[in-house]
């Protein structure tokens, strides 16, 4: 090669190296610089009411589930069944805010164990940085593990070891569970409209385990502790009707998008959707373009605007495929939708904590709940046609006819899908 010929390759090279930083940095430029503008936007702003639907409580088996749309009516029932407790409570949660929710929730906590009840509690170092570090003092009664904001330490290039603990569990005794998309807070309690479950029977024991083979995989990063793993009894009844799928990204485990994928290609009537944050992969979106293709009523519902707003424009680069292949969109108005739900058939149904997008499917630490139920199906279908009471139908006509700067955007932003 010619000194002449590698001078030309360098400086193209260069160029190019130039151009794809530029490029970037004014991607996320623009991300940054629309979610404090959003931020800004939203200081001092508050809610409006929302419909909801009162708990709802159906036989499965040799248990029962419990379906909550109000926040306050789950965690009445979450600290009641904390303040019944014997032998043991299993607390997990992404975000565990300092307000006077999580002050009540921890008290709770504390008040189990100083009564001889055996008190394990979990929560995301990450989602909570901005809480009090007061707070997050906890005595030495309460079993803690802080899962950590880094979780990798020397070994930078194993991916899974940056999941988050997105997962939102609270089993009490052997007798009930809970599980669902509701955090902790007092805007979650009467400002966010999320759906959560209470399980009792059989079920619950799936449930147990999760935690216990969560704590188990992480107990050593309680510093300071010489942990012994948390045991459980094998229990001896399936529940055939219920089953839980786990991400673990540790383990590279990730059967919450296969679950997914089943279920839109089996579909034959229905699919109704409720999703906080949708920003699907191309194969989730061409399963539901082929459902809706094939006569089958698909219904998406998702937030008009999220507490994410970067995430909102990403999600609408979605909405012409869809759209297009006779999707209906809905889009919730007046209160954050946090819900991570569906139900296809008026047979199959799925609560939990995983939104359809690449963090929950293919990198956080997830749970979701598989019903196979005509009657929990036919509760959400209810559920999901009060929402869309309370929402606006995006048609095609109105979408194609959105203005060059919102298009624009879009495709500056498309390249940022695969980190959310």
């Amino acid at each position: 090669m010619t000194a002449r010929r590698q001078l030309v390759l360098e400086r193209t090279f260069r160029v190019l190296r130039r151009t794809l930083l530029t490029v970037v940095g004014v991607q996320l430029a623009l991300a940054v610089g629309m979610s404090l503008v959003d931020s800004y936007r939203r200081r001092g702003k508050k809610p409006r009411p929302f419909p909801f639907t009162e708990p709802r409580t159906v036989a499965i088996g040799r248990g029962e589930v419990t379906t909550y749309t109000y926040g306050q009516h789950l965690y009445e029932d979450m600290i009641a069944a904390i303040d019944g407790a014997k032998r043991q409570v299993l607390f997990e949660t992404y975000i565990w805010k300092g307000d006077a929710v999580g002050e009540r929730f921890k008290q709770a906590l504390i008040a189990a164990a100083a009564r001889g009840v055996d008190v394990y509690c979990i929560y995301d170092g990450f989602a909570n940085l901005v809480v009090s570090p007061r707070f997050k003092r906890f005595p030495p009664s309460l079993k803690v593990l802080r899962y950590p904001v880094y979780g990798a330490g020397w070994r930078f290039f194993d991916l899974g070891r940056y999941g988050r603990d997105h997962r939102k569990v609270l089993v009490v005794d052997d007798a009930v569970g809970f599980v669902g998309g509701y955090n902790i807070g007092s805007a979650y309690e009467t400002e966010w409209r999320d759906t959560h479950v209470r399980i009792t029977g059989p079920g619950v024991w799936d449930l147990k385990r999760a935690f216990a083979d969560f704590w188990n995989l992480h107990r050593r990063r309680r510093i300071g502790h010489s942990e012994r793993p948390l045991l459980l009894e094998t229990a001896s009844t399936w529940e055939p009707m219920i089953r839980f799928q786990r991400n673990v990204p540790r383990l590279w485990m990730f059967p919450i998008r296969g679950m997914y994928l089943e279920a839109f290609d089996r579909a034959s009537r229905n699919i109704w959707i409720t999703q906080a944050y949708f920003l699907p992969d191309q194969q989730l979106v061409d399963s539901l373009r082929a459902a809706a293709k094939r006569g089958v009523d698909v219904r998406l519902l998702v937030p008009l605007k999220s507490n994410h707003i970067v995430a909102d424009w990403i999600s609408r680069g979605y909405f012409s495929q869809l759209l297009d292949a006779g999707v209906r969109i809905f889009r919730f108005k007046d209160a954050m939708v946090h819900a991570k739900t569906a139900t296809v058939d008026g047979t199959w149904s799925t609560v939990g904590t995983a939104n359809i997008d690449r963090l929950s499917l293919q990198g956080n630490y997830e749970i979701n709940v598989e019903f196979i139920d005509g009657e929990l199906a036919r509760t959400l279908e209810e559920i999901h046609l009060v929402d869309e009471s309370n929402s606006i139908e995006l048609t095609s006509g109105e979408w194609e006819a959105r203005d060059l700067h919102r298009r624009f955007t879009e495709s500056l932003l498309r390249p940022l899908r695969p980190l959310l």
